[in-house]
């Protein structure tokens, strides 16, 4: 090695002898003294299918680091189950826990003098988390992804989580019976795996290989098979050399990976929480990266495959059809990604692809060929207008029409409004306004995945705007903006809306704006004031005096 951070335990030029000594009472021989110490992160918890198989994989991950001449030494890190705290006050919890995942995993890593760090996670914030981790820290590092869950199935179709919100507005709206309503949620989640649509975890599990900080094809392996643990072995073993050939993060978290990734979250449809995370990331890593960036890059690179939750595939479909390399091969050859990044493998992009055919398979159609792209730009757009000067993000794909103009029906909780969805005084041409759910004001940013669901399951998808300062689940779709800032709790306009107020939403133009005179907003503002904190103590009410607006990624280390 050429920069061994246990270089710190010596002092004087003589051994910390009550170090070795610990050291010994954990597994330590007095041949291991001057091995690597590789950290393992492990995001192993019971309390959601997406970290259950986790153990598993940090076993064969440690045991092939051991094999590589290196001493593994794991420590746990947090989960927080976006599936599960959905539609709750714990939801406030889930975008606090990426940073108290980064915060761990640093802490652990700079306070132990680790030589490397390998990664395991599977939810959705495991992964932003702990590349912001990674970033910071600039040691070897090496994501590992638990893996996606396998379909369920009722009636001929593929169901995932996001398949039993919607049955919850479908079963509200009359158009289910509560039977079919049970059979769908005892089918949709199967087994272990995080959500199986290209949801969060599968954007984000996506976007990490794209940017070459895990292995070709790990992110789209169902976490229940042979390949995946095959896959954490083989990453314990990229990880060793990486140590010895000293390929840092920073090496490879350059502005050309992030735009690698950016592209492909476009090519399969990904989460707007990409947006936020990579954001957040690309900040920890000290490079520049705007919303503009998305929206330039969005213009270019079409959408390729046809995956859930506006499609029909789920990610093991796509894993059989070639998984992200092939899309990132399509992509290459389209002159839209950047070849010559580095990788973990110590491969460049091009490289790494070149056994990729430059066109999918013709015997699948959940890759789309270059010449007949799903869509024919990203689906990911930047508004911009009097209701978010800062920007917004929408998903645009699978929708009738990109613009509507609506009366606004304002709703200071996510809870409020979905009781006005549930009992049907949500109606077609509205444009719902949920406001004081963002970085600040929730705090926290909940993910609106139940309001949404309920509109879609309500067969209102099409007809119902809806925009917000919180997030939205990756297994969001229809016409809706989350991420509008500034958010309603510093004062941005969208703390001004009242009840039937004229809102445009109009995609095409990227345009978020209300449609009251400039006057009358400013007679509002007069009126304004901050409302209280939610919470007072505790970390909630750490994370708000913190955090930053979302559209520079939510981040809580900011100046």
């Amino acid at each position: 090695m050429n920069d061994n951070r246990r270089s710190r335990t010596i002092t004087q030029g003589v051994e910390r002898t009550p170090n070795r000594a610990m050291m010994r009472a954990v597994g330590f021989g007095d041949k291991d003294f001057d091995k690597p110490i590789i950290g393992v992160a492990n995001g192993y918890s019971t309390i959601t299918p997406c970290n259950l198989g986790l153990n598993q994989l940090t076993a064969r991950a440690i045991a092939s680091l051991r094999e590589e001449g290196v001493m593994p030494q794991v420590f746990g890190t947090i989960t927080v189950s976006d599936g599960i705290s959905m539609g709750t006050e714990g939801m406030k919890y889930s975008l606090v826990s990426r940073e108290v995942i980064a915060d761990s995993i640093e802490t652990v890593c700079n306070g132990q003098s680790m030589d490397g760090i390998l990664a395991i996670g599977g939810c959705d914030k495991n992964m932003p988390g702990a590349m912001i981790a990674i970033a910071r820290l600039n040691i070897p590092a090496i994501f590992v992804y638990g893996g996606t869950i396998k379909a369920g199935h009722y009636d001929g179709q593929d169901l995932t989580v996001v398949s039993a919100f919607e049955a919850v507005g479908q079963y509200s709206a009359k158009k289910i019976t509560d039977t079919v309503l049970l059979e769908i949620e005892r089918r949709a989640c199967p087994g272990a795996g995080s959500c199986g649509g290209m949801y969060t975890a599968n954007t984000m599990s996506s976007a990490i290989e794209a940017m070459g900080m895990s292995l070709p094809y790990s992110s789209t392996m169902a976490a229940e098979d042979e390949e995946k643990a095959e896959s954490a072995a083989l990453s314990g073993r990229a990880l060793a050399e990486a140590v010895r050939k000293q390929i840092l993060p920073r090496r490879i978290l350059t502005r050309k990976a992030f735009e690698n990734a950016i592209a492909v979250v476009m090519a399969v449809g990904g989460s707007t929480n990409a947006v936020l995370h990579l954001l957040a990331i690309a900040h920890a890593a000290q490079v520049p990266l705007t919303l503009d960036d998305f929206e330039e890059i969005r213009s270019r690179v079409p959408v390729l495959c046809d995956l859930k939750p506006s499609g029909r595939y789920v990610a093991t479909d796509l894993h059989k059809a070639g998984g992200v390399p092939q899309v990132m091969r399509i992509l290459l050859a389209g002159g839209v990604l950047h070849g010559d990044a580095l990788t973990i493998t110590g491969q460049t992009v091009a490289e790494s692809l070149a056994d990729v055919p430059d066109a999918p398979r013709a015997d699948q159609d959940c890759i789309r060929p270059w010449s007949d792209p799903l869509y024919a730009q990203g689906h990911l757009a930047i508004l911009r207008g009097n209701l978010a000067s800062e920007g917004a993000v929408a998903k645009i794909t699978g929708l009738k029409s990109l613009k509507i103009t609506g009366p606004a029906r304002v709703f200071d909780s996510e809870e409020i409004c979905l009781e006005a969805i549930l009992s049907g005084r949500i109606g077609p041409g509205d444009v719902i306004v949920i406001r004081y759910e963002g970085p600040k004001g929730g705090p926290g940013m909940r993910e609106m995945l139940a309001p949404t669901s309920a509109i879609i399951g309500a067969g209102l998808g099409d007809s119902v705007g809806l925009i917000t300062d919180g997030r939205f689940s990756g297994g969001t779709f229809g016409l809706v903006v989350g991420h509008v800032s500034p958010e309603a709790a510093v004062g941005g306009e969208i703390a001004l809306v009242e009840e039937g107020d004229s809102i445009t939403i109009d995609a095409d133009r990227r345009l978020l704006q209300l449609n009251v005179p400039d006057e009358e907003l400013a007679r509002r503002r007069a009126l304004w004031h901050p409302p209280a904190p939610r919470y007072t103590s505790g970390v909630l009410a750490k994370y708000s005096r913190l955090v930053s607006s979302s559209s520079v990624g939510a981040v809580t280390d900011w100046t």
